[in-house]
């Protein structure tokens, strides 16, 4: 598993029992991703109400970095929703987001998270 894979994995519901599998890329470091049992992803959702805001990276499958994801339609990352899961929860990897997109990730993380 490396940064910018795209993972289906188990993520838990916020403030209520359970949980699904869904979507999400991998942003935690390659060297943190060997070294722990766990890794940290943000949600991909294709809900795109948001994706235009600062904390979101809008992915278009139409586009060739998009068709990389392996996702199924157009999807925004949600960098305001980021957990760490064990890697034994990531289900399988289904694509990757190139370079240019996880500079915009990126971006959208230190938006969400208040970092200049």
């Amino acid at each position: 598993m490396k940064r910018g894979d795209v993972v289906l994995v188990y993520v838990p519901f916020v403030g209520r029992p359970g949980g699904k599998i869904r979507p999400a890329v991998v942003v935690q470091s390659d060297p943190l991703n060997s070294l722990l049992r766990e890794t940290v992803i943000a949600e991909i959702t294709s809900n795109l109400t948001h994706a235009a805001k600062p904390h979101q990276v809008l992915v278009d499958i139409s586009t060739p970095d998009g068709g990389a994801s392996g996702l199924l339609t157009d999807s925004a990352v949600r960098c305001e929703r980021i957990h760490t899961v064990p890697q034994r929860d990531v289900a399988r990897t289904i694509g990757d987001l190139s370079r240019a997109i996880m500079l915009l990730v990126d971006k959208a993380m230190k938006a969400a998270l208040g970092i200049a």
